[in-house]
């Protein structure tokens, strides 16, 4: 019987799997190699994933109101399966920038400090010269989104030749350069940066999205529905009080509403700050710093993880 269990999925995803390769293309075999043959459902899922995320987060979307009807013992089981096998790592914009201008391939795992979670936690880019940018799944699939549209950036290989060669809605090839004024322009816009780990995606590293609270379905379940699937960023906001006008402005702006005005003071409430940075950004008389907290986590810099 166990045997017999077993055997479906592979079936399922081996049929699946028939049906894409009939019309094959080169990326897509070297994606189905990230996974190998003992994986077919997860390679199924990544494909989809990646050839139609407009349609994927909007499936997501509906099934996080299931939490609204389902058990509370349900609800802790889903939420525990989908931050390990989908996260996100904020990152402030100087390591997401670097991330952008690596001129080498790497092969970082083993990085639960950094990523904290049992599955897809490497940072493996294979040619990082190579970026696309797509328009963002969660925009597209909210009404009235955020612009532009264009702000998600794929990183190294088989994922860019993949979004390229099937059309991902948006996809195009960019250069560092262009890679670069992306995230500077999205970070003037108060958007948070996080590097995006996925278990379909061969359990690593594949791209860089630029968040809005109001779209971003991944930071929507974590602070709607209290998903963990978003890791801090290795800091924490610090105000200097002898500087800050206490003008609430931080406060408004804060996309993870960690930064409260308590009788004209301003003060950041630790267990909500994420380190995403969008506040020390916007102060414009520098009253706010992010500083280096090991209770959350080591933060996701390329130039200390490739040190050694």
């Amino acid at each position: 019987m166990k045997a017999k269990r077993a055997l479906l999925p592979f079936l399922l995803g081996f049929f699946a799997g028939f049906s894409i390769f009939k019309g094959t293309k080169p990326s897509t075999i070297k994606f189905a190699k990230l996974h190998g043959p003992s994986r077919p459902l997860k390679f199924l899922h990544g494909y989809l994933y990646m050839r139609w995320p407009k349609n994927y987060v909007s499936i997501y979307r509906v099934g996080g109101r299931l939490y609204e009807f389902i058990k509370p013992s349900q609800a802790s089981l889903l939420k525990k399966h989908l931050k390990s096998t989908y996260h996100g790592k904020v990152i402030k914009l100087s390591d997401a920038e670097s991330l952008i201008k690596l001129n080498k391939e790497i092969s970082l795992t083993n990085l639960e400090k950094v990523i904290p979670y049992k599955q897809a936690r490497d940072i493996i880019i294979k040619n990082p010269e190579s970026i696309a940018v797509i328009d963002c799944p969660c925009r597209l699939s909210k009404d009235n989104p955020c612009q532009p549209l264009d702000v998600c950036l794929i990183v190294g290989e088989p994922y860019v030749n993949f979004v390229i060669e099937h059309k991902t809605k948006g996809a195009r090839r960019i250069s560092k350069k262009e890679a670069l004024r992306v995230l500077k322009e999205e970070d003037e816009r108060g958007h948070i940066h996080t590097a995006w780990f996925k278990s379909a995606m061969g359990d690593r590293f594949y791209a860089i999205c630029n968040c809005c609270s109001c779209c971003c379905a991944g930071m929507k379940a974590f602070k709607d529905y209290g998903i963990p699937m978003l890791a801090s960023s290795g800091y924490v906001a610090k105000v200097n009080e002898e500087t800050c006008l206490n003008c609430g402005l931080c406060s408004k702006i804060c996309p993870f509403e960690a930064i409260e005005m308590n009788d004209d003071k301003t003060m950041v409430n630790y267990n909500k700050c994420m380190g995403c940075g969008v506040c020390v950004a916007k102060c414009k008389l520098g009253a706010i710093s992010l500083l280096r907290d090991p209770l959350k986590g080591e933060p996701l810099s390329i130039q200390d993880l490739t040190k050694a």
